[in-house]
């Protein structure tokens, strides 16, 4: 478009220029002259007017282009029926996963009994987080199965499935809405008594109280007027506000303060109680009272086992622990 305007400008000036040469040799007469630089501005207006329609006729075309492709994405199967789980043991199956031709995961079998907590570690990467997407039925396994309670995930209605699921992830989306119905998000009906109960669990009512309308401020799209740990805060609002029987937890105080930490990780210990849990975490006092941990890297379990079991492999988790310790215990002089 810049190119477009820039040509038929100097075009422009060249024949107003040429008709005042013409004009002063006594070639072109005035009249005529004045016809010339008028027809100039007419013609090229247009000229440029017809080449920005035609820039954005191509916008136009790349932008449709785009969408059709988003329409052409595969459908997630949604044809499962509303179940009941007999209970919440999770079971996984050979299960392989890959985002396009890049495999996340490959080959993992696992099993977490029901009111049992599973930790995940693993280097970045490693596929951690994309386990609990396929738990939560994010995505669909390519190869392989997850069950919930004996029943393969994707035999249930996404609703039947998730409302037995409350997850914290590190990274929190927030509706372009209130406090409270984020908060509200998992459990629609709840009171406005029980959102401030479960505000308060999770150290965000203080903050909340602050702001121009409290309870009923809209936070912007993704909470983009909060910051980041006030975000996460109210993440683990909404999953105590919940309280499902199985919990994912993905470094759910990654982003909160030191001084509110202690109080959340006391109420996340209840919010957990009698509950199926699968943390996704790097601190060591958050892993080392799991039931079982799984060693993640590279897409496989490459260990597995309690705290104690795996410190007495030698293995990726015990390098991962003294490397811990090491830091923590590291000082200036």
């Amino acid at each position: 478009m810049c190119g477009q305007t820039v040509v038929l400008k100097l075009f422009a000036l060249l024949i107003i220029t040429l008709s005042v040469v013409f004009c002063l040799n006594g070639s072109m007469s005035l009249i005529n002259a004045l016809l010339m630089i008028i027809s100039s501005f007419i013609v090229y207006g247009q000229l440029k007017s017809a080449g920005m329609y035609s820039a954005l006729l191509r916008i136009v075309d790349l932008s449709v282009d785009r969408i059709s492709e988003i329409f052409q994405t595969p459908v997630m199967d949604t044809d499962g029926t509303d179940i009941k789980p007999k209970n919440y043991d999770i079971k996984a199956t050979d299960v392989t996963f890959s985002y396009d031709d890049r495999k996340i995961i490959d080959d993992v079998s696992f099993n977490i009994p029901e009111k049992t907590t599973t930790a995940i570690v693993g280097p970045s990467g490693g596929g951690k987080t994309t386990i609990c997407n396929l738990i939560s039925r994010f995505w669909d396994v390519n190869g392989g199965t997850i069950g919930i309670g004996g029943r393969d995930v994707r035999d249930y209605t996404l609703d039947s499935l998730l409302c037995n699921i409350s997850m914290v992830f590190q990274n929190v989306y927030l509706f372009n809405d209130t406090i409270e119905n984020n908060i509200k998000f998992g459990m629609p009906d709840a009171t406005h008594e029980q959102v401030v109960q479960a505000a308060k669990k999770a150290c965000c009512h203080q903050f909340i109280e602050t702001l121009p309308e409290g309870y009923n401020t809209i936070i912007g799209e993704s909470g983009a007027t909060i910051s980041g740990g006030e975000k996460q805060r109210i993440s683990i609002a909404r999953a105590i506000l919940k309280d499902a029987p199985i919990i994912i937890l993905d470094e759910a105080t990654a982003n909160v303060d030191p001084e509110n930490e202690k109080h959340l990780q006391d109420h996340i210990s209840e919010l957990t109680r009698d509950k199926t849990i699968i943390m996704i975490a790097h601190r060591l006092k958050t892993v080392r009272n799991a039931d079982q941990i799984l060693v993640l890297s590279d897409g496989r379990i490459i260990q597995r086992g309690s705290h104690d079991k795996l410190m007495k492999e030698m293995g990726l988790y015990a390098n991962f622990v003294n490397i811990k310790n090491k830091l923590i215990g590291w000082k200036l002089g």
